[in-house]
């Protein structure tokens, strides 16, 4: 240190990133002290959005609580559908008929594919890729228009039941699905070639919000980002639900645990949910979508209008709630974002008397301070993004 420069008075600038659009999501807050451009310290605010998930749920009746959990993962919306469906019927001690099963897992993959091709091009966005960023949105469309197909919605698709679904799927859906599973592929290919090899994007991602295995874990990472970090943890093959253990699949995992990584994992698990897609497609049975216990299942409407006992038990279903016993349980899935567990006791009411969920993206954005520390400010942005935090999931 040269005689001039020892003398200067520095000190370091502390400033507020968030919460807003684009950085941090609207959301989350960052207060980050820096020296110069390098990240000397960060104190992470996650909680900017207060819906009240829990208590609404516990002020609802069961299946009042459905529409509620397509805004916990608005990206996703039917894998949360179904993680809370079976929690519900784990509480109760029912198993839904084998052709639901195959739709429910068609409906997460499909989700799953939907949230990282988001994830994916909102990242590259935000880094100035806008080209990949527009060929991900519109292989979303493809699936969005499949989704749209079978349950009506996009986004807020409210199409699990606790029992079973809201309906089965339409007239040629398989035919459909395969042609959307090859446009998505074109669109993965053309990605693929952009960024994968990209200068410029491997040196804003690589060996930036690196998270060590050992780490990850102790701060409760599951999901891409753990598998990111090289450890092959996957609710789908540790504790398989549905028919995962029947289809074959790949758990990608990655060796730095940093931001390409990140995305590779992403990137491999589009290819992998289309396998598992294409195979329940060709191994689908044939058969009934609901159970046939109407103290659970909510009526089918034209038996409503012309049973008098299917009004009965629609009534009391509807104005009391199902009523499942005494107890208290924890069901995890394995999410776009990770394990995403729903735990719920019962007292014999109509409605939750706890209901508490499990989101992915909470750990994921609490250890934001551990993965920047020591970077760049610029190093924030790829972080956040490929963490892919979701603000409803962290509502608290």
């Amino acid at each position: 240190m040269s005689e001039t420069t020892k003398d200067l008075y520095t000190e370091n600038m502390i400033i507020n990133m968030g919460p807003s659009h684009p950085v941090t999501h609207g959301t989350v807050k960052f207060l980050v002290t820096l020296d110069g451009e390098k990240i000397v310290d960060m104190k992470v605010d996650i909680g900017y959005l207060h819906r009240g998930f829990e208590k609404m749920c516990e002020n609802s009746t069961w299946e009042q609580v459905m529409p509620f959990t397509d805004r916990l993962n608005y990206v996703s919306p039917l894998i949360n559908n179904v993680g809370y469906a079976l929690a519900v019927e784990k509480l109760i001690g029912i198993d839904v008929p084998e052709r639901c099963k195959y739709i429910r897992v068609i409906a997460c993959e499909l989700s799953r594919i939907a949230d990282h091709l988001t994830n994916i091009a909102a990242s590259a966005m935000e880094m100035g890729a806008m080209t990949a960023f527009l060929y991900f949105v519109e292989a979303r469309e493809f699936i969005w228009d499949l989704i749209e197909s079978f349950c009506g919605a996009r986004v807020t698709t409210n199409y699990v039941r606790i029992g079973g679904l809201k309906n089965d799927l339409p007239d040629g859906f398989k035919e459909k699905t395969l042609h959307a599973l090859a446009e998505v592929r074109k669109f993965w290919d053309d990605v693929n070639k952009l960024l994968t090899k990209n200068r410029i994007f491997i040196d804003r991602v690589r060996n930036t919000g690196t998270m060590p295995p050992e780490e990850a874990i102790s701060y409760g990472f599951t999901g891409p980002c753990l598998r990111a970090s090289g450890v092959p943890y996957d609710v789908r093959k540790a504790h398989p639900y549905l028919i995962y253990d029947q289809l074959n699949f790949d758990i990608p995992v990655g060796e730095q645990g940093d931001n390409f990584d990140r995305y590779l994992v992403r990137m491999e698990e589009i290819i992998q949910s289309t396998r598992i897609v294409e195979q329940a497609l060709e191994q689908i049975p044939k058969g009934p979508i609901n159970i046939c216990s109407p103290e659970y299942r909510w009526q089918p409407k034209e038996a409503v209008y012309d049973k008098i006992e299917s009004l009965i038990f629609h009534f009391k279903t509807v104005v009391e709630g199902i009523k499942p016993p005494n107890g208290e349980i924890y069901f995890p899935i394995e999410a776009a974002n990770g394990e995403l567990g729903f735990y719920l006791v019962s007292n014999g009411g109509g409605k939750p008397y706890k209901c508490r969920v499990r989101p992915p993206c909470f750990p994921l954005t609490a250890a934001m301070p551990r993965m920047v520390k020591g970077g760049f400010i610029a190093d924030i942005i790829p972080t956040f993004d490929l963490i892919n935090m979701i603000g409803g999931e962290c509502d608290r």
